[in-house]
């Protein structure tokens, strides 16, 4: 921080390129008015926390205003904050903080539909014929009074809903109460546009852009074809859901959305350092559609897949076959990889059953994804090690979960609110009835307790972000696999005259190999103790060894 308090960012335009960006769930951080609910102040009070990981940036999930039947994900008001959170005096000030730590601020934006409740839906359901008539994805129902064409929800069933005033059906690929922007029309991208640069104006570093390829849809309302039971997967829908029995070729994914993003990016470049990241939220052709939308420099500076976010084991074969798809996807693209985030069971347990030393296990983990060629993004609680809350059916607040249950629970098991004091009332995250209980089995990895332990989790992520940092190639470097067979896995991370050799042992025993023919500076300060005996390398169990190729 300097002497004034003004910010230390410097107007960096490819700032983004190999950042680590710190995700928050604002309902779970940090609740300082006792509501049982994190706020945008609880945030705030928090970010010397944030500095002192190391992180590039900050992604705050939605805070706008919500009737929160998806927690802030159905928008009622794009330009003001839910008074759950605070108000708009309240995100300037964490943004002020934020800069004034060198931390930037990028913003959750969901444009792709409304809440129910937004004023533009309310006049557009209204009736056929006003202003915002065609603001959403209306239709006529089929002869015998059935939805339009065969598209599911995400959330299960029709990704129709029957309007009795407008007696016409509307699309939802989400909740019910979540129609469907129609970005076909022109005044609707203006308007969004328009959302853009508000909060552009109000000094955000960028976007996460959710569920960027479902903007549009087919005109025609043509009907997505069956999927082939071998190509299901349950890695955009839970297996549960029938959502996985189409191929989605007509309700997202479609080429009319390259240009709107490049409207969008138009707007960015209007602005010095700012940068976003499009989720894309496909796993059938998810790597292919991040090469498109991060293609030419024009369009998305990273894309957000789902690859790592999935349940398919993580293996050295894996991690080296997702690497490989992007490259060949996207040549010229850039990836923003994560393990964990709000959607997803946290990757400590999705990936770690039965493996006996958790705390080594996500050291490792953290490691590893801290060395592919990307952009990173922690969740909240990640840096602790903290593991899928158990939540019981009666405390569930997921509409997802509910439905679904108990073949899926849902979501709020990686939500539950993050644990600051083991000794303070749950666990320090605020004195009133929390919106989701503290998980027990939290409390012991509190951020309390982890700091006064130098061989934490917590301090591992410190160390080895600080690690990272003293050498760009992890940062911007290109990557190449070297043949291993498993549970090692090794690759090389190059930029410029800087090769840095990564080795990890994915197993929980120790592992000795040769090491490389080249020859080795070794690198400390990273927190693991693999050692070279001759001309072989010993790695402990899920161990890691760098070294500088000479």
């Amino acid at each position: 921080m300097t002497a004034t308090g003004v910010s230390i960012l410097k107007a960096d335009r490819d700032w983004w390129r190999g950042a680590v960006i710190y995700q928050i769930y604002p309902r779970s951080y940090q609740d300082t008015n006792s509501d049982g609910v994190g706020d945008l102040k609880g945030i705030t009070t928090r970010l010397p926390y944030i500095a002192s990981l190391g992180i590039d940036a900050i992604w705050v999930s939605p805070f706008f205003t919500s009737p929160m039947k998806d927690f802030g994900y159905d928008v009622s008001d794009y330009q003001d904050v839910d008074t759950l959170f605070g108000d708009i005096a309240d995100f300037d000030a964490m943004i002020a903080q934020a800069h004034r730590l060198g931390i930037r601020v990028m913003i959750d934006l969901v444009l792709s539909h409304t809440s129910d409740q937004h004023p533009w839906f309310k006049e557009s359901r209204s009736s056929r014929f006003n202003p915002k008539s065609d603001w959403y994805v209306w239709a006529d129902s089929k002869p015998d009074g059935t939805p339009p064409n065969n598209w599911l929800s995400i959330f299960g069933g029709s990704a129709w809903q029957w309007d009795p005033t407008r007696l016409q059906y509307y699309m939802h690929n989400f909740l019910t109460s979540q129609p469907d922007l129609n970005l076909h029309n022109p005044e609707v991208q203006h308007a969004l546009l328009a959302v853009e640069r508000f909060w552009l104006e109000r000094g955000v570093d960028g976007f996460r852009l959710d569920t960027i390829n479902f903007y549009f849809h087919d005109k025609d309302l043509r009907d997505n074809p069956a999927l082939a039971p071998e190509r299901r997967n349950a890695n955009t829908a839970p297996a549960v859901n029938p959502y996985n029995y189409q191929e989605h070729l007509y309700d997202k994914n479609r080429p009319e959305n390259l240009e709107f993003l490049k409207r969008f990016r138009a707007v960015m470049d209007e602005y010095p350092a700012i940068a976003a990241v499009g989720e894309v939220g496909d796993s059938q052709i998810g790597l292919e559609i991040a090469g498109q939308y991060t293609s030419g420099g024009d369009k998305m500076h990273m894309c957000y897949a789902f690859e790592f976010l999935a349940p398919d084991p993580l293996t050295p074969a894996r991690v080296a076959e997702v690497q490989h798809d992007f490259e060949r996807a996207a040549p010229k693209g850039w990836a923003c990889w994560a393990f964990s985030n709000h959607d997803v069971v946290r990757h400590v347990s999705r990936w770690g059953q039965g493996i006996a030393d958790e705390q080594a296990y996500a050291k490792f983990l953290a490691s590893l994804l801290m060395t592919l060629r990307g952009s990173v993004c922690i969740y909240q609680g990640e840096e602790l090690g903290l593991t899928e809350a158990d939540v019981a059916f009666e405390d569930l607040q997921d509409p997802y979960g509910i439905q679904f249950w108990p073949d899926f629970k849902g979501r709020d098991g990686c939500r539950t609110p993050m644990v600051w004091d083991d000794k303070a009332i749950n666990g320090g995250f605020g004195t009133g009835k929390t919106w989701l209980p503290v998980a027990p089995e939290h409390l012991p990895k509190a951020v309390s307790v982890q700091e006064a332990d130098m061989a934490s989790v917590l301090h591992h992520y410190r160390r080895f972000l600080a690690f990272r940092r003293q050498y760009p190639a992890f940062a911007k470097g290109e990557i190449e696999f070297r043949a291993y067979e498993a549970p090692l896995l090794g690759f090389v991370r190059t930029y410029g005259n800087e090769q840095i050799f990564c080795l990890y042992n994915m197993s929980d025993v120790a592992v000795t190999t040769k090491r490389p023919l080249e020859q080795l500076e070794a690198l400390d300060g990273h927190g693991f103790t693999s050692t070279i005996n001759g001309d072989t390398i010993t790695l402990p169990a899920w161990g890691g060894f760098f070294a500088r190729l000479t």
